[in-house]
């Protein structure tokens, strides 16, 4: 069963900008902070992202300034707009949703960033 669907992402240039989207319940949405983390190849997973339900938000310092992450209330989604891309920001990007006892993930959808 999935529980966050992910779309966006794909094949983009440098000094582009995505839009990933993570849609899920109600139950969840209104319950956990909702986050967007990356994991590269050959790296451990990271931390991009994330948004309390009450809209607090953290980014990591090497998305900060050019990333927004936001909730849509009405429509159970999170999203996460990055502009400025880079090539560094190639990864697979996971939605998850979090609270103090348990973390939900999605199944990730890739970024390529090409100079």
């Amino acid at each position: 069963q999935v529980q966050l669907e992910e779309s966006g992402g794909g094949l983009l240039q440098a000094g582009g900008s995505l839009r990933l989207s993570c849609t899920t319940s109600r139950s969840i949405f209104i319950t956990y902070t909702m986050g967007w983390y990356r994991q590269a190849p050959g790296k451990e997973r990271e931390l991009v992202a994330t948004i309390t339900t009450g809209g607090i938000t953290v980014y990591a310092n090497s998305v900060r300034g050019r990333c927004t992450i936001s909730r849509d209330n009405d429509k159970n989604t999170v999203y996460l707009q990055m502009n400025g891309l880079k090539p560094e920001d190639t990864a697979v990007y996971y939605c998850a949703a979090q609270t103090m006892r348990s973390s939900i993930w999605g199944q990730g959808t890739q970024v390529t960033v090409s100079s």
